[in-house]
């Protein structure tokens, strides 16, 4: 068991760029509009934290990997739904799950911009309110505020317990 661990923690080491876009990727997923629905990387980024984080890996290159990684899966729906308008509601898989869009509409018309930065804590609001904050042509610059914001503070609070954990137990 040692040794696979040990393997482990020095693939880690070896690949350390290659991990980051990958903490990139995950987080721009977990991120984009209807991805996010399919890919469990919150999952994966939380139990990677600590691996990462038991290899001697920095989390603030891994926290910057996975904020970056969000706000651009954010932005990337944004301009969708900015570009396509209401017509990506006749998209799959959007278009068998309407409901979201309607209770992504909603939640971004009483919150407003806060919604951006609330919805993603959110599940399934995540990857949907960006994308309606586009077809209602929320402004760009406090969209990418919100967005950047939530980003760091979200990716913060997936990537830490795993990374505090690892901390906690080895020290």
């Amino acid at each position: 068991m040692q040794s696979s661990a040990d393997a482990l923690m020095e693939a880690v080491r070896a690949h350390e760029t290659l991990i980051l876009l990958v903490v990139f990727a995950l987080a721009f997923g977990e991120s984009l509009a209807v991805v996010s629905v399919f890919l469990p990387a919150t999952a994966l980024l939380a139990g990677g934290a600590g691996i990462t984080s038991a290899a001697g890996m920095n989390f603030w290159m891994l926290w910057l990997a996975a904020t970056a990684g969000a706000a651009a899966g954010d932005w990337v729906s944004y301009v969708l739904g900015f570009r396509f308008g209401p017509a990506v509601a006749s998209a799959w898989p959007l278009s068998r799950r309407p409901e979201l869009l309607i209770r992504g509409r909603a939640f971004f018309e009483r919150w407003g911009i806060a919604s951006v930065f609330l919805g993603r804590f959110f599940g399934p609001l995540r990857c949907i309110v960006p994308l309606i904050a586009g077809i209602c042509a929320m402004p760009f610059i406090p969209f990418q505020i919100s967005n950047i914001l939530s980003a760091a503070l979200w990716a913060a609070g997936v990537l830490a317990p795993g990374h505090l954990a690892v901390m906690w137990f080895v020290s």
